[in-house]
């Protein structure tokens, strides 16, 4: 069952509200109810284990085939080098 809730908020607040659910093309009530899950949830006694879940569609075999995975989905890229640059040698007029 769902029940209405009025909620009032300062000028700041609703812009900052409506900026976020915008951002994520979510509801106004959308993001009150996750911003009201996240602040009720019950803490568990490992945070880790409390994620387990929170992904949706990974493979089933994902902790058996971790490594696997990851290499096919990793690409390290080499850093980029540091190029000095080179001083115009035109001279420069004041």
């Amino acid at each position: 069952m769902t029940r209405a809730l009025q909620v009032y908020l300062d000028d700041h607040d609703l812009a900052r509200l409506e900026a976020w659910a915008r951002e994520r093309r979510w509801t106004k009530s959308q993001a009150i109810r996750a911003a009201n899950r996240a602040l009720t949830r019950r803490h568990a006694k490992d945070p880790l284990l409390d994620l387990s879940g929170d992904i949706e569609d990974l493979p089933a075999d994902l902790s058996a085939s971790f490594d696997r995975y990851l290499s096919e989905t990793f690409v390290a890229k080499p850093p980029v080098g540091h190029r000095a640059r080179r001083r115009s040698r035109a001279t420069v007029r004041r």
